[in-house]
Parts: C-alpha cells; sequence; structure tokens
C-alpha cells in the first residue's frame, strides 16, 4: 500500500534481513504482526512472561488510538523503540499524536523498511557494550 510512503519491500522481506542480522549479533529474534489491538495487547502481554528483554513496535494506525496498548506496554515495563515507516510528523496532524512516543526508548519514522533494522541496531548498541 502506497509503496512511496511506505516503501516497495514487503513485512516478510523486512524480517528476514532483521533475523539475518540479528543472528549474526548473535541474538535471537522473533515477530509477530496481527491488526487486531487484543491480540497484540496479548502478545505484548506474553512477551513478559516469555522473558522478552526489548521490543520493537510499529503500533500503525493504534499509534494515535490505543490506550490499552499503552497500558499494555506500561504494565509490561519492557524497554521498546517505536517504529514507523513514514516521517509520521510530515504526514496529517491527526497522526502527530502518538500515545507510545513519551515512554519509548527512541521512535524511528521515515526510513520506510529501514526504520525496523534502525531500531535494531539501536537496540543491540543498547545490550552490547
Amino acid at each position: 500500500r502506497e509503496p512511496g510512503t511506505y516503501g516497495h519491500r514487503t513485512l516478510q522481506e523486512i524480517m528476514e534481513d532483521l533475523t539475518r542480522f540479528a543472528g549474526a549479533c548473535g541474538h535471537d529474534l522473533t515477530h509477530l504482526q496481527d491488526n487486531s489491538e487484543g491480540a497484540l495487547v496479548e502478545a505484548i502481554h506474553r512477551a513478559a512472561n516469555d522473558g522478552v528483554d526489548y521490543i520493537i513496535f510499529n503500533p500503525a494506525g493504534y499509534t494515535h488510538t490505543s490506550v490499552a496498548l499503552r497500558d499494555a506496554m506500561l504494565a509490561v515495563r519492557i524497554p521498546f523503540v517505536e517504529v514507523h515507516l513514514s516521517a509520521v510528523a510530515a504526514r496529517e496532524p491527526f497522526r502527530h499524536l502518538s500515545y507510545f512516543s513519551d515512554i519509548a526508548m527512541g521512535v524511528i519514522t521515515g526510513f520506510q523498511g529501514e526504520s525496523y533494522m534502525l531500531a535494531l541496531q539501536a537496540i543491540i548498541n543498547q545490550i552490547e557494550p
């Protein structure tokens, strides 16, 4: 959808690159994509039980609407990087409000699929001295 805004790479291609990079750095990576807010809340809570150390989180349209996802992220206290493929601040005014930016360890926007890799590199830099 809207390749000029979101890029031409599929989520599968992006995740394959991230998984290879994480593995080369000695880290495991799992991922989940779901359009259901409830499923995402449940996955965030599971992450805490599974011992997940960091989350790369693209809340997409829920960025501007989901108190439930925000509360889940606060409840688990897992450090996370908020990621967006598009340059959110350069888009419509309603997209400028994020329910997550103030609680994220960082926010990366506007680099299309590369936004995820930048987030992963930032997290690995936090892990490795």
